[in-house]
């Protein structure tokens, strides 16, 4: 074997499997395949360039992408039963949330931070599907009471980005009681006349969507997002029917009156500030004006992008 065999081919290969594979410089689109340019990609806030698909965001970025020059304060994540049921299939229940943190880097499936959107306070709570499908666990229930009590003590809305495939199995009966827990936390918010606003992403289904990603007081959701309850083909195989093209895809769930806009991801934040300020009865800061917030030194501790508070 000379050299080309046994040196450079290997080398070339490895190159292009890295780039089927998405990583290093480059990913693919799982929905056409093209090749991006990473920087690209991340400029375009995980959007595809050549067909729009809307690709998973996580949550720092989330933040990045809606708060007031990237500045928030991130809440610490609630301390709740690492192993209630002492769960196991394949592998330990422990296993898997040690083996999602590494992944991910984050404690939870969701994040909740604080910040300002063009001026006006706001928490935002965002859900991580890379970590155990952004299952909804007895921490995430907690978070978001967490999360609404926040907003209820500084008197700001609650913007949720749901992106989830249901319940955690592996709490069982625990994690199906979030759901009721979590409609208490959208009931702290009506009580108090504060607005709620859920963006349902791709994917948002099972017990979120059964509880709190469908109780916000405007719904919007982004292109092409799965929004159901439960599956298209468990729904066919029981009605016994062909589902119509694009059931349970963003669009299609507007037309039914489900959720009230579709939006693309580069417009989210203009159109959430739009929402808020109106549904809160303020005006935007104009972006030439000093933020008198700033100015009277309210928003110091809440400045440092990555700052921890605790709920």
């Amino acid at each position: 074997m000379n050299w080309l065999n046994r040196v450079v081919r290997p080398k070339i290969q490895a190159v292009f499997r890295k780039r089927d594979a998405g990583g290093g410089m480059w990913n693919k689109c799982p929905a056409c395949s093209q090749m991006i340019f990473e920087q690209d990609l991340i400029a375009a806030l995980n959007v595809c360039p050549g067909c729009n698909h809307h690709m998973k965001l996580p949550p720092d970025a989330r933040f990045n992408s809606l708060f007031d020059g990237a500045r928030y304060e991130r809440f610490a994540a609630p301390v709740v039963a690492s192993d209630p049921l002492k769960f196991r299939d394949q592998k330990r229940y422990p296993e898997r949330i040690k083996e999602a943190r590494a992944k991910t880097g984050r404690d939870e499936a969701m994040a909740v931070a604080s910040g300002r959107i063009d001026g006006l306070k706001t928490i935002v709570a965002v859900q991580d599907f890379e970590f155990m499908g952004g299952s909804m666990g007895m921490a995430v229930g907690e978070m978001l009471l967490g999360a609404a009590q926040a907003a209820v003590d500084g008197a700001a809305p609650l913007v949720v980005f749901a992106a989830s495939g249901g319940a955690r199995m592996q709490e069982g009966m625990l994690s199906l009681m979030q759901m009721p827990r979590t409609t208490i936390a959208v009931q702290m918010l009506r009580e108090a006349r504060l607005p709620y606003i859920v963006v349902l992403t791709d994917p948002t289904t099972g017990g979120v969507t059964a509880s709190y990603a469908m109780l916000g007081d405007v719904h919007i959701a982004e292109p092409n997002a799965l929004i159901g309850f439960t599956g298209q083909r468990v729904i066919e195989q029981t009605i016994r029917e062909k589902l119509p093209e694009g059931f349970q895809r963003a669009e299609h769930v507007m037309a039914q009156g489900m959720i009230d806009i579709v939006a693309q991801r580069k417009e989210l934040r203009a159109t959430l500030s739009r929402i808020l300020h109106m549904l809160m009865h303020q005006h935007k800061r104009d972006a030439n004006k000093p933020d008198a917030s700033k100015a009277n030194g309210q928003d110091r501790q809440a400045g440092a992008s990555g700052a921890s508070s605790s709920f």
